[in-house]
């Protein structure tokens, strides 16, 4: 078995909305350059893998046959705005469906690799489309390839997926998909919807009729720092997914909940985020023999956030954790400085997280307390867990 997996090949680079459009390409490929001149493609047991665009077939096991046709025909430069394609935040771009179906290709392919025990983690910093509904477009993603992802292992004998989100906005999309559905858990960790799109991810939406439990939803005030959402991450997700006993995990690393990224209201460092990747790769080996499969997200600070959030993810995954005072290195920051005329980082990060764990206790006084204990008391009782006591 080896030890990883991960998709890449500069064809990931056409999922391009256009110059202007928050989601650039940029951030892929910085991250990618970041990642090879670190010498982490040089690790022992780590494949690196291309991908074509999945196939219908593939598409529709999470999208309506008529809405993989309207992405053809957006593609071909026809708009379909009532289902998200030509929209300001999808606007539709030649060759759109070919890129978003190779997105789902590299993040079914990693599923497929980890689930065969090929390898034990599989990797796709392009992937993470969590706001794709079965019929729309919806938030920057077309396809929704972590679902397709989830779906596929389902289909190749998976009883208990868990998917885990930390992208800084709800995952609507993947929580949709399976709403209904005993055998996946989806806990997302996100700015309140009342602040932010899309909306939705109320601590009382806990999942369908037949699956009451296995949505779990931590909704987060603006302005939550790194220490309080550390603790946020603690006082729900390893407590759920340990009682739900998963046979795979499969996240979302959206890097978009740092202070710096122009999208969201969160406050969370690189080192809060490598820290909460760290909490996942945990649970994998804890509860799943170390089946992980990590996806990208959002994440639009281009320069200064996304390639050292994902960079340190894909450490994580490959057991090579990076110290936060790495000076990085001078060739990639003359790269970042020719692409973008900004300065790099220096180093990845400043310097550690000290943070409370949830076991400490309760501050009734706090936001962030109170917001996770809505969860919690949602939440807990329909896992038989005790919400105020760990």
């Amino acid at each position: 078995m080896s030890l990883a997996r991960l998709v890449w090949s500069a064809e990931l680079l056409r999922y391009d909305f256009g110059r202007g459009h928050p989601m650039s390409p940029a951030r892929l490929d910085l991250t990618m350059r970041l990642v090879e001149e670190l010498g982490l493609l040089d690790t022992p047991g780590l494949e690196v893998v291309g991908v074509g665009p999945a196939p219908d077939a593939l598409l529709e096991t999470v999208h309506d046959p008529a809405y993989v046709a309207a992405v053809r025909r957006a593609s071909e430069g026809v708009p379909d705005p009532a289902r998200g394609l030509g929209t300001e935040d999808d606007p539709v771009f030649p060759g759109m469906h070919e890129a978003a179906a190779r997105l789902v290709a590299g993040s079914v392919d990693v599923a497929q690799a980890v689930w065969e025990g090929r390898v034990q983690h599989g990797l796709n910093i392009a992937g993470g489309m969590h706001h794709a509904r079965r019929d729309a477009a919806s938030g920057f993603c077309i396809y929704n390839d972590a679902g397709a992802a989830i779906q596929r292992l389902l289909d190749d004998g998976a009883r208990r997926v868990a998917y885990i989100d930390l992208d800084a906005h709800h995952g609507d999309g993947v929580e949709g998909l399976f709403w209904d559905e005993p055998q996946v858990l989806t806990v997302s960790v996100h700015q309140d919807g009342h602040t932010l799109f899309p909306g939705t991810g109320n601590p009382a939406d806990v999942g369908g009729a037949r699956a009451q439990g296995t949505a779990v939803n931590v909704a987060l005030p603006p302005r939550t720092g790194s220490a309080a959402w550390l603790r946020a991450v603690d006082a729900v997700v390893p407590a759920v997914v340990r009682e739900f006993r998963p046979d795979v995990i499969v996240s979302q690393h959206g890097a978009d909940a740092h202070a710096r990224d122009p999208l969201s209201d969160l406050r969370v460092s690189v080192d809060a985020q490598r820290h909460g990747a760290r909490i996942v790769h945990g649970l994998a080996h804890e509860l799943c023999d170390g089946r992980w499969v990590a996806l990208g997200g959002g994440g639009y600070a281009v320069v200064d956030v996304v390639p050292l959030v994902w960079s340190s993810l894909v450490a994580e995954a490959l057991h090579r954790p990076l110290d936060l005072a790495l000076p990085l290195p001078s060739s990639w920051r003359a790269e970042v400085a020719e692409a973008s005329g900004l300065d790099a980082a220096r180093v990845l990060g400043v310097e550690e997280v000290e943070w409370r764990p949830w076991a400490t206790g309760y501050d009734p006084g706090d936001d962030v307390d109170r917001a996770v204990l809505a969860t919690r008391k949602h939440v807990f009782p329909l896992w038989g867990l005790d919400p105020y006591h760990d």
